[in-house]
């Protein structure tokens, strides 16, 4: 690729200007008031500055293909955490322990990219798994690597719940957001809200409460609904939780504005927003298969503990296709 068209992919202009600004920002004698997001800032501006150098010191070929792969992140939020929600279909028991499954899974992957994952919220199912959980992933492209895990998950097995033990297929939707630090364009009225306090259940962190201090809000024009029960206080989760369903709300937003330029453009555009994304078949076969790629592996075992940054890639490599 040329190092022409590899700059405008990287956004190295873009690049140059935001490290720019967190340098300046650095320089500030208030910098360290708030040391959790100056820690994530310095984090990133150091990110930034090594791509930054790392392109401009590319001489031949071989430098310039060890870039191409960061190339695959040139969404204007990849290199953000993310926030991560899996739900459990319909189906009881067998959805619940499929959403578990798919919780181990992302944590698994979690630990192999070195992120620091935290679970907010989890609503425990009644015998095994979990109705829903979510989670806060941070680390080097959190958000880059996960975006593409958005959809439905479908798992075909043999259950272990059945004593007939007949072939069982769940269903679990996968919810993946951009970590945004400031969304200062989204209001939400405060009669548009709805407020539940109730008492945090499961392992929703090491700071889980016996208090009723677990926070649900419910954005009822879009009937959007965020959990939070792993901070400290009730105040604490409200904030983490309304922090959460504006990131949402700006997901929505934008999705919706590049829905209306693609249909500007004339492209075909599905309505059917669960299309399954992905397969999980343990029995009478075994294999994964992304839908949208047609990446397989014939090692769910392995793709369940938490190996899935070949699907990822491939993913990636096929958004990169259609630009």
């Amino acid at each position: 690729m040329e190092k022409e068209k590899l700059a405008k992919l990287l956004r190295i202009d873009e690049k140059k200007n935001e490290a720019a600004q967190i340098e300046k920002q650095m320089e500030s004698s208030d910098f360290w008031a708030d040391r959790e997001k100056a820690t994530k800032l310095s984090q990133h501006f150091g990110d930034l500055k090594n791509l930054i150098e790392r392109f401009e010191k590319a001489q031949d070929t071989a430098d310039l293909e060890d870039l191409e792969r960061e190339a695959l992140y040139n969404d204007e939020h990849d290199d953000k955490g993310a926030i991560l929600s899996i739900h459990a279909g319909a189906g009881g028991t067998e959805a619940q322990d499929w959403a578990q499954m798919l919780l181990r899974m992302y944590l698994r992957y979690g630990e192999r990219k070195d992120y620091k994952v935290d679970i907010l919220g989890q609503s425990m199912g009644e015998e095994v798994g979990v109705k829903s959980v979510t989670l806060k992933i941070e680390g080097y492209h959190a958000y880059g690597n996960l975006k593409g895990e958005a959809g439905v998950h479908r798992l075909v097995r043999i259950s272990p719940f059945d004593a007939d033990k007949a072939r069982h297929t769940s269903f679990a939707l996968v919810e993946v957001i951009p970590e945004l630090e400031e969304i200062s364009d989204v209001e939400i009225p405060e009669k548009d809200l709805k407020l539940d306090v109730f008492h945090a259940s499961g392992h929703g962190g090491q700071s889980v409460n016996t208090t009723n201090s677990a926070v649900r809000i419910t954005h009822l024009p879009t009937k959007t609904v965020v959990s939070v029960q792993n901070e400290r206080s009730q105040v604490q989760n409200k904030e983490m939780a309304m922090k959460i369903l504006k990131m949402k709300l700006k997901k929505i937003q934008l999705d919706q504005q590049k829905l209306h330029e693609r249909e500007l453009k004339g492209e075909r555009v599905s309505a059917e927003w669960g299309n399954q994304i992905r397969s999980y078949v343990l029995q009478p076969y075994q294999q994964v298969k992304d839908h949208r790629t047609d990446f397989e592996s014939p090692n769910p075992s392995e793709v369940l503990d938490g190996n899935i940054d070949s699907f990822i890639e491939s993913y990636l490599r096929s958004l990169l296709k259609e630009e």
